[in-house]
């Protein structure tokens, strides 16, 4: 009897594949009829306070992330409340950080776009989950599960904002450690 009750429980809670600063971050994830798995979670810090939890989602945990083909997502779990302009100045840097100066520069009307977005909230605040979908032809953007804007075109410009996380020079190297399963 006991054992039954081990396993309906077991069946019936949520499958939590990691916890980053008490955020649960699930082990799979849907993208339009795609199922993705957890490639890794971390945490984002800036000097000494918790920015964000952050999850990332593929098709093939052994695969690379950036190169995969097909649906990916990155779930950001915000622990505090970031203006919007100082959000999207942190995702423009981590571009220009991580590719040439003539790709960034191509790149920038897309970049402008994803801030228009994000300025529309004002702030990130704590609490909401802002995800960011790659889906075939571009980016999705989603805050608390609701769509945000209009779709953001190129797959190139989906790989960029994966550069930010996990190019040669992250935003973080213990979170781009962390992201790729680390």
């Amino acid at each position: 009897m006991v054992t039954r009750i081990l396993l309906l429980f077991l069946v019936a809670a949520p499958a939590f594949a990691a916890e980053v600063a008490g955020v649960k971050i699930d082990e799979q994830t849907r993208v339009g009829s795609a199922q993705l798995v957890l490639k890794g979670a971390g945490l984002r810090k800036r000097f000494f306070l918790q920015v964000y939890a952050m999850g990332l989602y593929v098709a093939d945990r052994n695969a690379d992330p950036v190169t995969q083909p097909g649906a990916k997502r990155i779930a950001i779990h915000m622990l505090r409340d970031v203006d919007a302009e100082q959000f999207v100045g942190a995702l423009s840097e981590g571009i220009r950080d991580n590719h040439g100066e003539a790709e960034a520069r191509a790149l920038e009307p897309r970049v402008a776009q994803l801030g228009a977005i994000l300025a529309a909230l004002k702030e990130a605040k704590r609490g909401m989950l802002i995800t960011l979908d790659g889906v075939p032809g571009g980016t999705l953007v989603s805050v608390d599960g609701n769509p945000a804007g209009a779709p953001i075109a190129g797959e190139d410009f989906y790989r960029a904002l994966l550069r930010i996380w996990l190019g040669d020079k992250p935003v973080q190297d213990d979170l781009k450690k962390a992201l790729l399963g680390g």
